[in-house]
């Protein structure tokens, strides 16, 4: 039985559907991520279930309880937003203490609290500091700590390490995982960054404009692709129709297929002749971008040295396997 069912889920504004028909059954103690590109529903189907906009139909049940009619302070679900909605006038610890001010969990039991908290976001040396002194990667784990504090049955993640740079962003996702791992808690996080949903997730729900058009875990997502959307968002395929798939692999392909950039192989016992017209250095990664046979392609290359780098305009043969190719809708 799941702990979370979300059954035929409808929300509009006026004539304008935003998403219709979701459906999808999530386990107690699961990570799950919502991805997609912007504005295709994944934020306004979080604040749904946070009770924090309303629905035009359907069910959102969490443990039994249908949650549909419930108000938003007593469906139990905390919340952590892109924003840290922080109390500027309040300490670190009197903002984490905030919500159970609000459920009247006073004196030692409070404090018990708050300080369990701070030690799990690592801020206890912070306690007594207003946002204002503290940098966008704290004042986050202050907004963590008092969703944590209250001990919610479900925690919800609207983009929260978005407005972060990138190696805060890294450490504190991380520390989102152990804490969520640790606790057992059933967590939905929302982001548009492909990245983080391959590495957090349990499983991932892609979403498109208002619909669910894939679920599984990250590497079912990853590997096969349900159709074109699939493949270009997740994993920068190349994406051929039949007639390009059929004359770059020199044999008949009746349906488009996706090619992932690092299956392709460049190499002297490849069959498939092509020039190098670009490169990108993407860290860890060489990205080159070849036409082979009238058609162009991402091939992503391991930066082992720069001796083995190629230069635009050389000449290559590529191998790609059968392996490599899925046929996508």
């Amino acid at each position: 039985m799941s702990y979370l069912s979300i059954q035929g889920l409808h929300k509009s504004y006026g004539t304008t559907s935003i998403f219709s028909d979701i459906n999808c059954e999530i386990g107690k103690g699961e990570f799950i991520t919502l991805l997609g590109p912007s504005g295709c529903g994944k934020s306004t189907l979080l604040r749904c279930i946070a009770g924090l906009t309303g629905v035009n139909g359907g069910q959102i049940v969490l443990d039994g309880q249908d949650l549909v009619p419930v108000a938003p302070q007593k469906r139990g679900i905390g919340m952590v937003f892109q924003s840290y909605a922080l109390f500027p006038n309040m300490t670190v610890q009197q903002n984490v203490a905030f919500g159970l001010r609000m459920l009247k969990v006073k004196g030692s039991e409070a404090e018990q609290r708050v300080k369990q908290a701070l030690e799990m976001v690592e801020l206890n040396d912070f306690a007594g500091r207003y946002p204002q002194q503290l940098s966008g990667g704290q004042c986050q784990r202050v907004a963590l700590a008092r969703s944590l504090v209250t001990r919610p049955r479900l925690l919800l993640l609207d983009e929260p390490l978005s407005a972060l740079d990138a190696r805060i962003r890294k450490h504190l996702r991380e520390q989102i995982r152990s804490i969520q791992q640790e606790l057992g808690l059933t967590t939905i996080f929302v982001t548009h960054d492909q990245e983080e949903a391959l590495v957090l997730s349990d499983r991932i729900f892609l979403m498109n404009a208002g619909q669910i058009v894939q679920s599984g875990d990250a590497e079912t997502l990853y590997t096969a692709p349900a159709d074109a959307f699939a493949a270009g968002f997740i994993g920068n395929y190349n994406l051929l129709d039949a007639e390009t798939a059929s004359r770059l692999l020199g044999r008949p392909i009746d349906s488009r297929v996706a090619i992932r950039p690092e299956a392709i192989q460049i190499g002297a016992q490849g069959n498939i002749q092509a020039q190098i017209r670009s490169h990108s250095l993407l860290g860890n990664v060489i990205r080159y971008r070849i036409e082979a046979r009238g058609v162009e392609l991402l091939v992503d290359v391991l930066n082992r040295s720069a001796s083995d780098m190629h230069v635009n305009g050389q000449h290559i043969n590529l191998n790609i396997e059968d392996n490599a190719i899925c046929e996508v809708a």
